[in-house]
């Protein structure tokens, strides 16, 4: 973790002194817009996930068991109540938004129906430590370096070479293929979150089994329906899709469910 953050930093150095040699931006100016841009993309990312689902609030009076379990992990946890919020996602799923003191947390009406009531605790407890975690912040931020990188890296070809038609496709060839590989270290960070929340949620609830069975259950069922969703939200989602490898927001669930049950 410290070593691929540190490796994320120096891009953002290295996009930085671009700014400030090669343009001539005074230094407050570039640190200025990389916080104006990170919290456009945090407050954009939220709401475009929420909408996305279509997820609405979640009545109290309707799901009074999830609200008090909600409110008990909220207070063991040491966090502010979040939001709740439900939506129909065509799979078992759920994933947070926001951050410590301001979160929000969205369950699948098809999670409720597949999960018993320990599994979907787990579950509930995997999102709130992503939220005491701040970890949508750090992904936010991370996101935000790779899109300045890759920015940075087009406006050196544009800047370097001819004005022409071929240069063009260039600067935006280099900054897309810039910025995959800057993702592929923000990736990096994603997939070692997960396992803190896993672990996270384990001690939260007593043991690690209720939140593998729940993944066991995902995956099955997501398997099973094949539904297809949008990669902002798949990221945030406790289970991430079918994305493998280096660019995958989330580990295999096989490694999730296997650290998770070997817990001392």
């Amino acid at each position: 973790m410290a070593i691929v953050s540190t490796i994320l930093f120096a891009f953002f150095s290295l996009a930085a002194l671009v700014a400030v040699v090669a343009f001539g931006w005074p230094l407050w100016l570039v640190a200025v817009l990389t916080v104006a841009f990170i919290g456009f993309q945090y407050l954009l990312g939220t709401k475009m996930a929420l909408r996305s689902v279509g997820a609405e609030d979640m009545s109290e009076e309707e799901y009074p068991q999830i609200h008090q379990t909600v409110e008990s992990l909220s207070r063991d946890m040491g966090i502010k109540k979040p939001r709740l919020m439900v939506a129909s996602m065509g799979t078992p799923n759920a994933f947070a938004t926001g951050r410590k003191g301001k979160g929000t947390v969205v369950i699948s009406t098809e999670l409720m129906q597949v999960l018993d009531r320990e599994e979907l605790n787990g579950v509930i407890a995997h999102e709130l430590a992503h939220i005491r975690n701040r970890d949508v912040v750090t992904m936010t931020i991370g996101q935000s370096i790779a899109a300045i990188v890759g920015i940075a890296a087009q406006w050196v070809v544009l800047f370097t070479g001819e004005r022409s038609i071929a240069n063009y496709v260039l600067a935006f060839v280099v900054g897309m293929i810039t910025q995959m590989l800057v993702m592929i270290f923000v990736m990096a960070i994603s997939r070692y979150r997960e396992y803190v929340a896993d672990a996270d949620a384990a001690d939260a609830i007593g043991n690690g089994e209720p939140l593998a069975r729940a993944l066991e259950k995902i995956q099955r069922s997501a398997e099973r329906t094949n539904a297809e969703m949008d990669d902002s939200v798949a990221a945030l989602c406790i289970s991430g899709g079918a994305a493998k490898k280096l660019l995958s927001t989330h580990p295999s669930t096989e490694e999730r469910i296997s650290r998770l049950r070997n817990r001392r």
